[in-house]
């Protein structure tokens, strides 16, 4: 396999190096109606300062807003298909949650005692919260997508890598902006705005905004209500001066409301397996309950939600840079971010487990839900970060360092309702208090050659705490949530992280067009509480998730900037991979465990390729190769200290026949270690957009097709297939007609749009449609396999001044 992987991208190479002559043209700069003749450039901080992508020694998928914009791209999310070895959906439930995994280090977890390993930034403010970081792009100057770790310089949490998003700033040259309208699938309505205003030759302010409302794609065959709508709405100030000659400020202040929802849907009706015409749910958890859960004792507001996600975000970013010198930056950087989630949610469509006789059990009595996760959550994070760029010794040493600090509280209020019983309601409070300082520096050795070092010291400590709520807990308990049982049942309060993350580079600059480099990095994950428990020995601690990752590539750009391609090859070890697993016991409960349980090693290749071959025409094209496992410790004991099972001791009992050891963590229902998930071997995008002068207008087709290769979305591999006897109504396993679980087969998806521009596109009007081919495949698992949204499609006008 490895050396078709070599072969594959040493003929891709290849074809680049036989198509120069075709390629080879004049270099003409385009004009206001004309179509740019070479690739731009885009400039980039993926190392703390300001460089071309092209120059840095980091696998970095850099995407500006004007591209983003004629890809029909409007959310976080869907900047995902662009990446290689990079998987992306919403999580279960939650609408508003991005999961993102790269070269296979993720996480399903929104709960606020867990931290992604894929960290998000928003003009270098880090968001600790996966729960509402589905952002929606309205006033985007660039995404870069790192991918490994970035522990050095974005520190930790950036295991599997980074997606950092950068806003547009407000600019000097005078008023300016758009406004947008669009009408799509579902009734989808759509608004967005910006407006730029200089109020002086030094300082500028900008306001944007969207809004966005439909009814939502899925029918809720028991309430008449559409679910899995999307509303919401937001607004950013932005603020730039130039205080003087040598200070900049740049201020900005975010709200987003977000009223997303992923509940569990069908392709056909499960109270009517004929009626397969849209996306269906059976839930009688409607939006409009009222005090329903309350008669079941569960406290406070939570008790009255109705079925939904309703996200409210708060970002405060403000920099100030100062030039020390000609070569020499100081830069400020805070940071304020405070969120609030709420949301009720049946995960189970108010549905049992399903079962060889049937895959749609419906749960007797129960009109109201299967398993409902009702949450009330509150966050707040304050960073401050000082950063020093410059040089040195006459430019032989160029470096950047600095010190960083974020507190960070949670309040998570929630309660866990199966079959009708109350399981938990608790409210857990957390806090994370960390303190770094980094430093990375190149020496250019020579004119080609350049040596980085760099390391970074962090000093972490976490706290959580937990009430019970429970009527049944006023008096105590052994098995209430309480911390005075978290600790007599020896669970640890407080977790204390010291960790050094250095990061080595060589780069040899061939010439102006072609980087070579290879670099060693380490990074970290911080650790955390399984608070999904619903008894206090359940809520176990997991540790820190290391990682060193090895890279070798060649940044290169051909033929006077008409052609760009970039290759990476990656070695990554990882040490204590936090896996969480969620399964159905034996007796029909729900139970959740995050543990260390393996190691892990992912070894692959990544390609990206850009092509202009004429003027106004982009192809692109990126495929990424990975080859993963897990690695057990066949030494371990058979119980660690909390009496959980190691892996090599449940596969040994699977193995010997105790089925209730298949199929839970990561033991294969057959015994074998299960597969990875969301790692397909493959992932492929390629696209082209072309835009065609049509006199003084002009058009602007363009098309973008992803692939991916087999995966699986549940941690211990569970698939069942069904046929159904159409006679009966009744089911049987081993068949084909359903599937319920986590293998997701080869997978094609298209996206596609048309634009019309006005004279020197002044307006446009478009048309984008995403997953035009409407297919249906599994993202996640939990009791029942999550599918992804059906094809949507969207028709804007757009006027700019």
């Amino acid at each position: 396999m490895r050396k078709s992987v070599l072969t594959a991208t040493t003929a891709l190479c290849g074809f680049f190096a036989l198509a120069a002559p075709a390629l080879a043209q004049e270099t003409e700069t385009g004009g206001a109606n004309k179509p740019a003749s070479q690739l731009s450039e885009i400039v980039v901080t993926a190392q703390r300062r300001e460089e071309s992508a092209q120059t840095v020694p980091i696998a970095i998928t850099a995407i500006s807003g004007a591209e983003l914009d004629a890809r029909g791209v409007s959310s976080a999310l869907d900047v995902v298909q662009y990446i290689p070895n990079m998987v992306g959906m919403n999580n279960t439930g939650l609408g508003s949650s991005n999961t993102y995994y790269i070269r296979g280090l993720g996480s399903t977890e929104s709960i606020a005692t867990f931290d992604p390993p894929v960290g998000t930034y928003i003009d270098d403010v880090y968001l600790s919260r996966q729960g509402a970081n589905n952002l929606s792009l309205f006033d985007v100057d660039r995404i870069e997508v790192l991918r490994g770790p970035q522990g050095t310089l974005f520190g930790r949490n950036t295991t599997g890598g980074a997606v950092s998003v950068h806003m547009a700033e407000p600019t000097f040259d005078g008023i300016g902006g758009f406004a947008e309208a669009g009408y799509g699938t579902y009734h989808k309505k759509l608004l967005r705005g910006s407006i730029n205003i200089p109020l002086s030759d030094t300082f500028a302010a900008k306001v944007s905004g969207y809004w966005q409302n439909d009814d939502g794609y899925v029918k809720d065959v028991t309430t008449g209500e559409r679910l899995n709508d999307g509303d919401g709405w937001g607004a950013r100030l932005a603020l730039k001066g130039e205080l003087s000659d040598s200070v900049t400020w740049n201020f900005g202040y975010t709200h987003v409301v977000d009223n997303s929802e992923n509940v569990l849907n069908f392709t056909c009706n499960p109270d009517d397996t004929t009626e397969c015409d849209g996306r269906y749910a059976t839930t009688g958890f409607s939006k409009t309950a009222t005090s329903q859960f309350a008669d079941l004792g569960v406290k406070g507001a939570k008790a009255y939600y109705g079925n939904g996600n309703h996200a409210v975000s708060n970002l405060i970013t403000n920099k100030v840079a100062i030039d020390l010198a000609p070569s020499t930056r100081l830069e400020l950087i805070t940071g304020y971010v405070r969120q609030n989630q709420q949301y009720g949610l049946d995960f189970y469509d108010g549905r049992a487990a399903p079962s060889t006789s049937n895959p749609y059990p419906a749960v007797a009595g129960n009109s109201n839900g299967g398993y409902i996760l009702l949450n009330d959550n509150w966050s707040d994070q304050f960073s401050q970060e000082v950063k020093l760029n410059g040089s040195a010794f006459g430019g032989f040493l160029d470096y950047v360092a600095g010190v960083y600090y974020m507190k960070e509280d949670n309040s998570t209020n929630g309660a866990a309702i199966y079959s009708g019983y109350l399981l938990q309601d608790s409210i857990t409070r957390n806090s994370t208090e960390t303190v770094a300082g980094y430093a990375q520096g190149d020496l250019n050795v020579t004119d080609k050659l350049k040596l980085t070092a760099g390391i970074r010291w962090t000093d972490e400590v976490k706290k959580v705490g937990i009430s019970d709520l429970r009527d049944s807990c006023a008096s105590g308990g052994t098995n209430c949530l309480t911390t005075a049982n978290l600790v007599a049942n020896g669970i640890p309060t407080k977790l204390t992280t010291k960790m050094w993350t250095p990061r080595f580079a060589v780069n040899y600059q061939a010439n102006q067009d072609v980087l070579l480099y290879a670099s060693a990095t380490r990074g970290f994950r911080s650790g955390g509480w399984s608070a999904r428990a619903t008894t206090p020995d359940a809520f176990l601690p997991f540790g820190p998730e290391k990682v060193w990752s090895y890279e070798a590539g060649i940044k290169s750009q051909w033929f006077d900037n008409h052609v760009r391609a970039n290759l990476t090859f990656y070695w990554e070890d990882v040490s204590d991979l936090q896996t969480p697993a969620g399964y159905v016991t034996s007796t029909g409960s729900l139970t959740f465990i995050t543990r260390n349980f393996a190691d892990y090693r992912n070894r692959g290749v990544e390609a990206e390729f850009e092509v202009m071959p004429v003027a106004g025409l982009n192809l692109h094209f990126s495929g990424g190769y990975q080859d993963d496992k897990y690695i057990i410790d066949r030494n371990a004991a058979t119980y660690d200290e909390y009496g959980v099972m190691s892996v090599a001791a449940q596969q040994a009992s699977c193995l010997a026949g105790t089925a209730a050891n298949c199929g839970k963590g990561i033991v294969a229902p057959d015994g074998s270690i299960a597969t990875p998930v969301r790692t397909p071997d493959w992932t492929l995008a390629m696209g082209a957009n072309y835009e065609i002068p049509l006199g003084n207008l002009s058009l602007v087709p363009s098309v973008d097709a992803t692939w991916r290769s087999a995966m699986e979305v549940q941690t211990s591999n569970v698939t069942i297939y069904y046929d159904q006897d159409t006679s009966t109504g009744t089911y049987s396993a081993a068949g084909n007609t359903y599937v319920v679980g986590s293998r997701v087969d080869p997978l094609w998806m298209f996206n596609a749009g048309l634009a019309l521009n006005g004279p020197d596109k002044a307006w446009q009007i478009s048309v984008n449609c995403q997953n035009c081919t409407n297919k249906v495949y599994g993202q996640s698992y939990l009791g029942y396999t999550y599918i992804n949204p059906p094809r949507t499609v969207m028709a804007k006008l757009r006027y700019n001044f």
